[in-house]
Parts: structure tokens; C-alpha cells; sequence
């Protein structure tokens, strides 16, 4: 049976998956994080958490976040974040401008491509460098 909270793909495989599908699968997991480090931190009231969660997990939000962590990237790490954000997008939502819905979307696919390699604890490392000044 796959366990699919330690998944270990093989760089074959994970070059196979195209940006949207490492974005799809990465603004999940970026989301769970976020929705799990508003409950241990106590950073809103039950009633507030979706709307707190929602300012974290917005394109502008990531965008934001990802200027954090982009110095700390690998040369692996960067080039899958680009690869993301020069995928073009279908749609931009009113809340953000393009330059920072393909930068969301680059940071998703990072997310999901570390994801899917098991890589969890990089994962939080980055996870806390954005996080730290909240």
C-alpha cells in the first residue's frame, strides 16, 4: 500500500509531472502547513482560522514569502521554482497581479516537487524561514 505522507519519487518520475501538477499538489501542502502552524501557535480564534489561513495561502501572500526564501534555494530548488513561474497561466485572479500569481505558482510547484520526494524536512526549514517573523 502507498503511504502517501512519505512518498519517495524517483527524479525520473518527478520530471515527468508538469509545473500545474507539482503547483496543484504543492498549494495543498503549503496549505496544511499553514493551517496546522495557525492551530499550534494560536495565531487566530477558531471562527477566524479560515480567514487567517486565506491571507497566508493568497498569491500575493506566497509571492511575498517566496522573496524570503529565495536566497536559501539550491540551484535544483530554483530551477524547479522557475520552471513553475514561467509556466503561463490560464486564468490571474483580481487579487494579484501576474508577476505574483507566477511567482505563487512557482512556489507551489517547489512545494510539491519537495512533497513528493519525501523531502519533509526541508520542507519545514523553508517553511520556518518564512514563517519566523509571524
Amino acid at each position: 500500500m502507498t503511504d502517501y505522507f512519505k512518498l519517495d519519487m524517483p527524479k525520473d518520475q518527478l520530471l515527468a509531472i508538469s509545473s500545474l501538477g507539482l503547483a496543484h499538489l504543492g498549494d495543498s501542502v503549503y496549505e496544511v502547513m499553514v493551517r496546522s502552524w495557525l492551530c499550534l501557535n494560536g495565531k487566530a480564534k477558531a471562527k477566524d482560522l479560515h480567514r487567517a489561513t486565506v491571507q497566508y495561502v493568497a498569491a500575493p501572500a506566497q509571492a511575498a514569502r517566496m522573496e524570503r526564501i529565495a536566497p536559501h534555494l539550491t540551484e535544483e530548488e530554483a530551477d524547479v521554482f522557475r520552471r513553475g513561474r514561467n509556466t503561463a497561466p490560464h486564468s490571474v485572479p483580481k487579487a494579484a497581479s501576474r508577476a505574483q500569481y507566477q511567482t505563487a505558482t512557482g512556489f507551489e510547484a517547489l512545494f510539491g516537487w519537495l512533497f513528493l520526494q519525501g523531502r519533509t524536512e526541508r520542507l519545514n526549514e523553508l517553511f520556518a524561514m518564512m514563517m519566523e517573523e509571524d
